[in-house]
């Protein structure tokens, strides 16, 4: 009963398909550098890199071109495979870059950009992951928002923390009036919503074959004033880490 209330009140508020986190942001720039630094780009000259949820290719093929030896991009989509696969031949990389579901191949860098928030299992990708590092290798990780972020229910987020304040069964209802997948949780949508606040992923983290090296917080701009340990749920709009696999030795996490 409360759920269809909940329904009429979406309905009322937003009518169609909200265009949130639609990563417009990076539009004309590399999302590489913004999220993640020009010094990762000068890291990864002359390696083998695996990009764990390449989506379409944009961040794989970039780094191909900004001197990698290797790029392999890894996703469950085969259609965004694909188009990875079309894209590295446009830019002139498909020597450099493959595109695949699956690999075995040892990467130096493992990179993550925008994905530990939709990953089903992301338990299971740190072992991969950490099977796949080499043994004086890194994970560079930038993922968020995260659930607790004003807009962490993405689609979902009709406005801040909309996500936390209806109940899934409305808010999947609401969201089948312009979506026909047939997902019935937040978990079946496009690319998944696994609900990863950053107290999860820590626990994902120290459950792992890996460990942190170091950890940014990186503050929503306008509540970086109330940004502390005790909101950071709240407050906080991209998560960055370095993870190494445990038998390495780890520099001090740094939290701002």
């Amino acid at each position: 009963m409360w759920a269809n209330v909940e329904y009429r009140i979406l309905k009322r508020i937003s009518p169609g398909n909200p265009d949130c986190c639609s990563g417009s942001v990076y539009e004309g720039k590399s999302k590489l550098a913004v999220l993640l630094g020009e010094k990762l780009l000068a890291k990864i000259r002359g390696k083998t890199v695996i990009d764990f949820g390449c989506g379409e290719g944009a961040e794989a093929i970039e780094m191909a071109q900004r001197g990698a030896e290797r790029v392999v991009g890894l996703d469950i989509r085969e259609d965004l495979l694909q188009r990875a696969r079309q894209k590295a031949v446009s830019a002139g990389v498909q020597n450099v870059c493959l595109f695949a579901s699956a690999t075995l191949e040892p990467a130096d860098i493992i990179v993550s950009i925008d994905c530990f928030e939709h990953f089903a299992e992301p338990a299971g990708v740190l072992r991969t992951m950490g099977a796949l590092l080499q043994s004086n290798g890194e994970v560079i990780v930038s993922f968020g928002p995260t659930w607790y972020h004003p807009l962490g229910g993405h689609l979902f987020s009709v406005f801040p923390w909309a996500h936390l304040m209806f109940s899934e069964e409305a808010l999947i209802r609401w969201r089948s009036t312009f979506k026909s997948d047939g997902a019935t949780r937040f978990s079946e949508v496009a690319g998944g919503l696994n609900q990863m606040t950053i107290k999860k992923f820590e626990n994902v983290i120290d459950g792992s074959p890996l460990k942190l090296a170091s950890m940014e917080l990186v503050p929503i701009r306008k509540l970086r004033l109330f940004h502390g340990r005790l909101t950071r749920e709240f407050t906080t709009a991209i998560v960055r880490c370095n993870l190494v696999k445990r038998e390495s030795t780890t520099p001090g996490i740094t939290e701002p």
